[in-house]
Formats: C-alpha cells, sequence, structure tokens
C-alpha cells in the first residue's frame, strides 16, 4: 500500500488527501488548525494538529517513511519553502509542492523539489489536452515525460481481455484502474474484458498516450 503525508488541509490539500485514501492509499494528514483536522479526520488515515511544523515535529511523525509527501500550503510562501526544505533536508523519498505563483514555483525548483504544481496553470493544461484528444476524459501530468490519464476505449478494445491487448508491451502503457457504473476496479485482472462504457485509467508515456487517441489502432 502506497503512503502519502499531506501537509496542508485547505481545499487542496484536502481533495488531494481524501481522493489518495479513497484510492486505497495510507493518508496522513498535517495541519496547524485543529478544527480543520477533525474536520477531515473521517476521511483520511490519520489526521494530526500541530502546533509547528518544524523539523522536530515532522522527525517525530516519522515523515521519511512515506513513499510521498505533498506540502498543500501554496498560500504562505514562507512556510512552503520552509517544509519543503525541510522535508528535502530529511530525505523524503518524493516531495510534491503546491506553489502560489510562478516565482514561488521557480524557487521550489531550485531546492530541488521533485514536482511542483501551478493548480491554474495545470487546470489549463489538463483542458487543453482534453480540447485537443477527444477520448481523453482527464489527464494528470507526472513529470515532463510521464501522465496518468482517464480515456475512453478506442472500439477495436471493446471485447478483448487486457493480457489479449498487451498494452504494456505495445503502447508501454499500463491500465491502473477501470471505471464504471460498478465503481473503481484498481488493478484490474488481466482477464478482464474490455466494455464499451468502461473508463481506462492509464500510466505512461505523455507522446504515446496522446497518439493512441489520435491514430486507428
Amino acid at each position: 500500500m502506497k503512503s502519502f503525508a499531506v501537509i496542508g488541509a485547505g481545499r487542496f490539500g484536502r481533495a488531494v488527501a481524501t481522493t489518495l485514501y479513497n484510492l486505497g492509499c495510507e493518508v496522513l494528514v498535517i495541519d496547524k488548525n485543529e478544527q480543520v483536522v477533525q474536520n477531515i479526520a473521517d476521511d483520511v488515515t490519520h489526521a494530526v494538529a500541530v502546533k509547528t511544523l518544524d523539523e522536530a515535529t515532522l522527525k517525530s511523525l516519522g515523515i521519511r517513511n512515506f513513499d510521498a509527501a505533498i506540502v498543500a500550503i501554496g498560500d504562505e510562501l514562507e512556510s512552503s519553502m520552509l517544509v519543503s526544505l525541510m522535508l528535502k533536508e530529511l530525505g523524503v523519498k518524493y516531495i510534491i509542492s503546491k506553489a502560489q505563483g510562478e516565482l514561488h514555483a521557480k524557487l521550489l525548483t531550485k531546492i530541488g523539489i521533485d514536482k511542483v504544481i501551478l493548480p491554474e496553470r495545470d487546470i489549463g493544461e489538463r483542458v487543453a489536452n482534453q480540447l485537443v484528444n477527444t477520448n481523453i476524459i482527464d489527464f494528470i501530468e507526472l513529470s515532463p515525460q510521464y501522465s496518468i490519464a482517464e480515456l475512453t476505449p478506442p472500439p477495436q478494445w471493446v471485447g478483448k481481455t487486457l493480457i489479449k491487448l498487451d498494452l504494456r508491451a505495445k503502447h508501454k502503457i499500463n491500465v491502473i484502474a477501470i471505471i464504471n457504473k460498478g465503481g473503481v476496479n484498481i488493478n484490474p485482472d488481466a482477464e478482464y474484458i474490455i466494455k464499451k462504457d468502461d473508463q481506462l485509467a492509464v500510466v505512461g508515456c505523455i507522446n504515446t498516450i496522446n497518439s493512441l487517441v489520435k491514430v486507428n489502432l
């Protein structure tokens, strides 16, 4: 099971934390506001209210043991920078930080943060991808090379099993979930038969995903 620490439980942090939890991940939420922590406690694995976001506190919470940490306090530039830097120095494996503007994003990048998120810019890019690639329902860039996309299966895939399609070998993408009226099927079985109304969550190279919806497979 993947584990994530989300620091800051505003609208962005809460959305990230609850979505990760609903996808079956272990999620720790850290926030200075006790009321905010109480409000989210039932929707994540653990929620902790802290007086100060210092190195000792983060260490005591075992922050370096998580697969990734998300710094969701982008509205407080100084605090965001300090916490991001502390996570880096504590040896957290992967750090994602929310930025409030281009300058903030550049500073976070300079201190070595693995992924910097500018919500308005990133949403704009996702909308553009959806407009250009009509088969893509949703799109999340993980890095300049890789992304997660939710797409409608091409007609050629319908009625075939995942093992027969062999998407990993043929197209270098992995199906990580299938969404339909029955719910969300995380890590579907190789014998699963693709249906017309399915939505596929796939991870792979951005160029490959884009090409899948532009050409006749």
